[in-house]
């Protein structure tokens, strides 16, 4: 699938939260449910390090990142003896710490054309890694459950029909569009704005406490509509149902005043520091080559978020059962 480009798309997901994020050296940093803190200040004394075996990687708070970080540092400290290092560091500020070689590397990144034209064209001190192998898309869902018993609810001309029933407190009379912390980026509030819905974003707080919400509601079987991505492991818990918005065009997200269309479906990517890239040796190589499939993050991430195991645990876990795939990206002796 070819890439699309759109103004900044943070996983909006993404500042998030759930699980807690990596911390140094293959410990992990917990997250408290709120936004990640731009930590780009706090960069690891390892990054950029000259002449030694060490790895800075740099973590979002959502759960399928923290799971590409876990699988990566559990195999450059095992399999090629590398000491890891970890930073939590909000998406956009992310780039300015890669480009400076304060972290060697981004592993999920959903398409911030802006940071890619000044860093990789134009100033190249950061080079691309290849794709990550996930499609994230991000959109508006509603409970599987009420789509079944209301299947026109899945286009959003009608949405207007079931306001009154995806009413709450906090939505001022009108229907609440659930999303996760107000420091997301997202399209959301134009979007309702500019296709004249009776709905008010409706902020959870976090990452967490979104899933928290949505699992509330679905274990009542009461209706809901939420801003929510894929990949991501609550659709085994709670099956969803995306609502049709208007077909997502080249450029249409351009004004973030006039979004009218859909969230497009982005190919993942992988950005190294190009100093890193050049001379990293087994660790730049096995990053370049670490892809896999959304059904492999979701399952790292489903144990991260639901079993409760540590990221550093679900990834040996996940490492045991899956030699044959990541044996391909270890570097070619």
């Amino acid at each position: 699938m070819a890439r699309t480009r759109t103004r900044t798309r943070a996983r909006r997901r993404p500042r998030m939260y759930a699980a807690g994020a990596l911390a140094s050296a293959g410990a992990l940093l917990a997250v408290t449910g709120c936004g990640a803190a731009d930590m780009t200040k706090q960069a690891s004394p390892y990054a950029n390090a000259q002449g030694s075996k060490t790895v800075t990687l740099s973590v979002q708070s959502w759960v399928g990142a923290q799971a590409n970080v876990a699988v990566a540092t559990y195999l450059l400290e095992h399999e090629l003896g590398y000491r890891v290092d970890t930073v939590q560091i909000d998406e956009v500020p992310a780039w300015d710490a890669l480009s400076q070689g304060r972290v060697d590397a981004i592993l999920e990144d959903w398409g911030h054309p802006d940071q890619e034209k000044r860093y990789v064209d134009d100033k190249k001190t950061i080079t691309s890694g290849g794709e990550l192998g996930v499609t994230g898309h991000i959109g508006w869902f509603v409970p599987t459950y009420f789509a079944k018993q209301h299947p026109d609810v899945t286009d959003w001309r009608n949405l207007d029909t079931y306001a009154d029933q995806l009413r709450t407190p906090e939505s001022g009379g009108k229907g609440q569009l659930l999303d996760g912390s107000p420091s997301y980026v997202t399209n959301d509030k134009a979007l309702v704005d500019n296709l004249g819905l009776d709905y008010q974003v409706v902020f959870a707080g976090s990452e967490a406490a979104q899933i928290t919400q949505i699992k509330q509601f679905a274990k009542e079987k009461k209706p809901f509509l939420s801003y929510w991505y894929k990949p991501q492991w609550l659709f085994q818990k709670v099956p969803m149902t995306e609502v049709e918005l208007p077909a997502y065009k080249e450029g249409c997200d351009a004004d973030p005043k006039k979004v009218a269309c859909a969230y497009p479906h982005t190919p993942l990517r992988k950005f190294l520091n190009a100093d890193f890239e050049k001379k990293g040796g087994g660790a730049a190589e096995l990053l370049k080559n670490f892809a896999w499939t959304t059904g492999q993050q979701n399952e790292v991430a489903l144990m991260i978020a639901d079993q409760k195991l540590s990221p550093e645990a679900a990834a040996a876990k996940w490492a045991a059962a899956n030699k044959a795939t990541w044996e391909k990206w270890l570097p070619k002796k």
